[in-house]
């Protein structure tokens, strides 16, 4: 096997792994705040709840919408460049991922589209019922993803039949907590950052960002803190499953040589040692970016109780709108971390990479990697210039949940300004 065809592999599955995720992340987070919206919607009977439903609402369909693309995009791959991993760990590979397939992505996706057509056509009770189908089967969607993830990173809850790696326990795979987190964590920060824009701006829609602002901030503290301890509390096992990652992580080289000499005369020869520039610097970027955002959050919850701070704190919107990205930035870190750091096992222990490669040539896995990379741009970019497109109109150009009925009537002029 040729290493600049393992390299590029490598390569290939990171950018879009990672990629499709920041997606994902969004999704999760902004879905769960929607559902709630509506649910307070649902209750009250508001307009102004109902409006807040629409706008977050439609930012959601178009990041599920591109996200979807990337995700079937990505899943060509496991085919193409990895037919060693199908082959030895596919009964448990193909067993989660179908679940996830087909069962949770399309109750998922025909009920969001029941959710997007069926304002005004469903009762409000079962309108709201379709967008909590939506929430919950993404949920269940992101443990089977979560299941496949965890074997490679820590294969327990298997077995063996007839030399093939079998599933026996899914629900010791379990870091769902950490990354639902991490999503309102994303999604809360995005709200922040949209109706600080608006707010920088002096929109007419004072009132309507004033209260998505404080629902961003109010959503990320918590979830900034569910994060830390779910994180803390894998981190602190760490060093019982992936030894070497944890030492190469807190660069303790006598650990380093220790564990690279056990695991030599475990495995056999060879260098068991990953990345420290990528495992390191994955690390880094994370807990930085933690920091900054703890920080953020404290001061956001204190300057969200104050009205006036909300509206009139023209430096603090702009801090905001600069730290949507921080979510990103610690998620992105996170998995480079999780995932450089176990090689050179894909299943830590069981299955080397270069093991699960497929036999291609040099320049057939430069060309996928060429298309595969500018294919996720275009989407990033257009998922891009989408949301910041809808997000700077607002919520009175809002097409989701609008009446047919009604099309083509003026809509009710915004309040005044309250600055």
């Amino acid at each position: 096997m040729h290493q600049d065809v393992l390299d590029l592999a490598r390569l290939q599955f990171g950018l879009t792994a990672a990629g499709h995720f920041l997606f994902v992340a969004l999704t999760l987070g902004l879905g769960t705040i929607v559902a709630v919206l509506q649910t307070r919607a649902t209750l009250s009977r508001r307009p102004e709840d109902a409006r807040q439903v629409r706008f977050w609402g439609q930012l959601y369909v178009i990041n599920y919408a591109v996200g979807i693309v990337t995700g079937l995009v990505m899943e060509f791959q496991f085919g193409m460049a990895w037919s060693g991993l199908t082959h030895e760990a596919g009964n448990i590979l193909g067993a989660s991922l179908a679940v996830e397939t087909l069962v949770a992505f399309f109750v998922e996706s025909t009920f969001l589209g029941l959710w997007i057509f069926g304002w005004h056509r469903l009762g409000r009770w079962a309108h709201l019922a379709t967008i909590w189908v939506v929430v919950l089967t993404a949920y269940l969607s992101a443990y089977w993803i979560l299941v496949s993830n965890g074997f490679l990173n820590h294969p327990v809850g298997y077995g063996t039949e007839g030399g093939e790696l079998v599933l026996t326990d899914p629900a010791a795979l379990l870091p769902l907590a950490h990354v639902l987190a991490g999503a309102l964590l994303t999604a809360g920060f995005f709200m922040a950052g949209v109706s600080a824009h608006h707010l920088f701006r002096r929109t007419a829609e004072a009132d309507f960002f004033r209260r998505s602002l404080r629902t961003g901030v109010f959503v990320a503290a918590p979830a900034l803190m569910a994060a830390a301890v779910s994180g803390g509390l894998q981190f602190g096992a760490l060093a019982s499953f992936q030894p070497m990652k944890a030492a190469v992580f807190q660069g303790q080289v006598a650990e380093i040589a220790r564990v690279q000499a056990e695991l030599a005369a475990r495995f056999g020869p060879g260098d068991y040692m990953p990345s420290e520039g990528w495992t390191r610097g994955g690390g880094l970027v994370m807990l930085i970016a933690f920091g900054l955002m703890a920080y953020l959050c404290l001061a956001g919850v204190i300057l969200a109780a104050f009205r006036k701070a909300v509206l009139r704190f023209r430096l603090w919107h702009l801090v905001l709108m600069a730290s949507v990205p921080l979510p990103y930035l610690a998620m992105i870190g996170g998995w480079v971390f999780r995932e450089s750091g176990r090689q050179p096992w894909v299943v830590y222990g069981l299955l080397r990479t270069e093991d699960a490669v497929s036999d291609l040539s040099p320049g057939t896995m430069r060309l996928s990697l060429a298309v595969f990379a500018t294919l996720f741009l275009l989407l990033a970019v257009l998922n891009a210039w989408l949301l910041a497109r809808h997000a700077r109109r607002g919520p009175a150009d809002t097409g989701l949940g609008r009446d047919e009925r009604t099309r083509g009537e003026p809509l009710p002029a915004a309040p005044p300004p309250h600055y």
